[in-house]
């Protein structure tokens, strides 16, 4: 048979003498592998003493290895979580209360969607149709209701966003910045699972809720914190990463018109074996993995796990790491594609010339390279040189360089006129060091006047749309 992957328990515990003996036994009692991290958050009622007790009287297995780590003042929930999870080895984690309110004979179904290559997250859902006792009316509303608005702000379609039960493979919830210290910890995780574009699973499960005379410690406040939480997150994702690159590659992600405005530009010149580089968080690796081979690539590790986890299941997608500085020596095979797509990643590479010609040595004879680049070195500025550019083009100088490189000029153009007044505002003279995300969004309403300029083949223009052809 084969071995279960090595699993961590978290258990945050407070002032639960009364159930942490037991609940600790039934974790023990799963047939999994395991190492069971306990928080005590600085309990008053003898919870700490029970669970070292039990450790002295069991000690450590193979099969069990329990940890007490311990808080000598009251931070909350999330304040306990982010203290386990920095002493997780284990390759799947699962959050366990420890108030028997949650059965931990349901493990092996809840991690099997993640052993099985399926899932990155699964959440136990409570109102997926298990078992359940009935308790009250109003807390059900309110659950929903939070799940409702969690949903509405990262568009999944969970049934139980505050459930306790969810289960991450390890290496994701070790990149996750935990900011909540208490019960904001179910929507702030929810919402950062989903910016990372994880591959989310419900299971249903059982529930043996209890009532507030039995120690229950969620109240109208936290719902009210969770509330919070999930609008503070849906407005910033806060993954750990401040670069300027990053964040503007983020507010690009949401700009869903223009976005499907330059598909719409270079979709004539796209092929079926594609080559995309520099596919940063996937903005147009949405259109091509529709093409009959698709390789994405890129040099960042977290934009390359955010391809991966998306494209995990496309078996006509591959997701490898590229540098396009050294593309001649990164082991792609001469002649494997018919169209290399290049959007707002030429300006980044220093010698931009030995880049088209390595590309066009990966091309099929007659295969394209499309680039979008920015255009207008009069509007080269801060925000240029905080994401990393180094120039911007004009169109006679893209046509030379295609031209050396051994290409055809099929096609040059510039577009999104409308865009220069506000990248010089900010990049030149307010010396800004990223596109103000509520610009960017307003600049997306008007994709349908950008659509009209574009009958008119202005002179002038942010960007440049370039085609060359292999001729050879």
């Amino acid at each position: 048979m084969e071995p279960h992957p090595s699993l961590s328990v978290l258990v945050p515990v407070y002032n639960e003498v009364a159930t942490v003996r037991a609940l600790l036994s039934r974790v023990r009692a799963v047939p999994i592998p395991k190492e069971i991290i306990v928080v005590d958050d600085c309990s008053t009622d003898g919870t700490r003493e029970a669970v070292e007790a039990l450790r002295a009287e069991v000690g450590d297995t193979p099969e069990n290895r329990l940890v007490l780590l311990v808080h000598e003042q009251n931070r909350g929930k999330g304040a306990a979580v982010r203290t386990g999870v920095a002493r997780v080895t284990g390759d799947i984690v699962i959050i366990q209360d420890a108030d028997l309110e949650y059965d931990p004979a349901e493990y092996p179904r809840l991690i099997q969607p993640i052993r099985d290559g399926h899932a990155d997250v699964v959440f136990g859902s409570r109102f997926a149709g298990s078992p359940r006792r009935v308790l009250f009316f109003w807390h059900t509303v309110a659950n929903r209701l939070l799940t409702l608005l969690s949903n509405m702000c990262t568009n999944l379609n969970l049934t139980d966003m505050e459930t306790c039960y969810k289960v991450f493979r390890a290496d994701i919830l070790k990149q996750i910045p935990i900011r909540s210290n208490r019960f904001g910890l179910e929507p702030e995780l929810t919402a950062k699972v989903a910016h990372l574009r994880c591959r989310i699973y419900e299971m249903p499960i059982a529930y043996y809720g209890r009532q507030y005379a039995e120690g229950k410690k969620v109240g109208w406040k936290d719902a009210l914190s969770a509330v919070w939480t999930i609008l503070r997150f849906a407005a910033m994702p806060d993954l750990g990463r401040t670069d300027e690159g990053f964040t503007t590659l983020r507010r690009i992600e949401a700009l869903r018109r223009y976005n499907s405005f330059l598909w719409d530009l270079i979709r004539p010149y796209v092929g079926r074996r594609v080559l995309e580089v520099g596919s940063g968080t996937g903005v147009m690796t949405r259109y091509l993995s529709t093409r009959e081979r698709l390789v994405a690539t890129d040099l960042d590790p977290l934009y390359l796990e955010f391809l991966r986890r998306v494209y995990a299941d496309r078996p006509n997608v591959e997701v490898r790491a590229l540098d396009l500085d050294r593309l001649a020596e990164d082991g792609l095979p001469p002649r494997s594609f018919d169209t290399i797509v290049c959007a707002n990643v030429l300006e980044h590479i220093g010698d931009d010339g030995r880049a088209l010609r390595a590309m066009r040595d990966l091309l099929t004879p007659g295969g394209r390279i499309v680039l979008i680049i920015p255009a207008l070195r009069v509007l080269y500025g801060e925000i240029d040189r905080s994401i990393g550019h180094y120039r911007r083009y004009s169109r006679r100088e893209i046509e030379e360089k295609l031209g050396v490189a051994g290409l055809r000029v099929e096609h040059v153009s510039y577009f999104n006129t409308l865009g220069v007044p506000g990248w010089f505002l900010n990049a030149r003279l307010l010396r800004r060091r990223s596109v103000p995300g509520v610009q960017a969004r307003l600049h997306d309403r008007l994709v349908p006047l950008l659509r009209v300029e574009r009958r008119f083949r202005p002179p002038f223009g942010m960007s440049l749309l370039a085609v060359g052809q292999n001729t050879e």
